[in-house]
């Protein structure tokens, strides 16, 4: 067997302590919640699955309006949007730098004061983006008395804003640390992605006494199939092209609450790449007209 490279063992390494430090954050939110069924539950990733786009995007838009950083800053994040739109598919390198840079937007903030404003940017960009299909998903589950975690790359204090606002269970996320309640603006191991979340919801499944054979997992991105691999009711929501392959070979369920998702010739995608570009730079100009 060929030896791992170092580079693909630190961040292995670091995965695994963003899975660690999600559950770890998770664990005793809902502890005494009574609930019908203990041993079954519900998980579901946040972009492009509960919610349209990226769940970072909004609340970097929010943020600008709020002025914790510049029209540069949030023009460079819309590129980062449009490409995670256009393209539908998350590159995990490119997906990383992405969210870490918008993390560091919240250096020198207070813990408490990201997630007072959190709720005001969910009701003024996230609320409506909400995948209504998605979100009757989740009700059902509920409605069957389990609990259902969003597990999502975020970092965790929006997570549970997003999640307390759906009224769901809980939310695990990524963990940025502290310092007497304030950002440092470095994170706690790696984005909660890929790998990562499948560490968290292990863990989480292990001190909650969940039966992951029972436990459903909802996904648009093929990086998360090794949460999805995870539970014995994975599902493919709004899929990237390699999860939807995956999921047909495996006779997982799918279902795409998308509309005109597909652009048949690359002429066309072309063309929606150049809308697309068109409707940022007038979304810039104002931004522009409102600092």
């Amino acid at each position: 067997m060929t030896p791992e490279p170092p580079r693909t063992r630190n961040l292995r390494k670091r995965s695994m302590l963003a899975g660690q430090a999600a559950a770890s954050a998770a664990e005793v939110e809902y502890a005494l919640e009574p609930v019908a069924d203990r041993q079954a539950a519900a998980f579901f990733d946040v972009d492009n699955t509960i919610m349209q786009g990226a769940s970072i995007f909004h609340l970097a838009k929010g943020l600008h309006q709020r002025q914790f950083f510049t029209t540069a800053d949030i023009a460079k994040a819309m590129w980062q949007q449009l490409y995670f739109r256009v393209a539908g598919v998350e590159d995990p390198e490119h997906i990383a730098k992405a969210r870490s840079s918008a993390l560091a937007f919240i250096a020198g903030h207070r813990a408490s004061e990201l997630e007072e404003i959190g709720e005001e940017i969910f009701d003024e960009h996230m609320a409506a983006k909400i995948w209504p299909g998605t979100r009757a998903l989740a009700q059902r589950h509920l409605d069957e008395g389990q609990r259902v975690w969003l597990v999502t790359a975020a970092p965790v204090e929006i997570a549970r804003v997003i999640a307390r606002r759906l009224g769901l269970t809980g939310a695990l996320g990524t963990i940025a640390e502290q310092e007497d309640g304030v950002y440092t603006g470095e994170l706690v191991g790696e984005m909660l992605h890929g790998e990562g979340k499948a560490v968290a919801v292990t863990h989480l499944a292990e001190s909650e006494g969940l039966d992951l054979s029972r436990c459903s997992a909802y996904s648009d991105s093929s990086n998360d199939l090794p949460m999805l691999s995870l539970v014995g009711h994975p599902c493919a929501i709004n899929p990237d092209r390699r999860l939807r392959d995956h999921a047909r070979r495996e006779g997982w369920q799918i279902r795409d609450y998308r509309t005109g998702r597909k652009i048949a010739l690359a002429g066309g995608r072309a063309a929606t790449l150049g809308a697309a570009a068109a409707g940022a730079w007038q979304t810039v100009r104002w931004i522009r007209r409102k600092s």
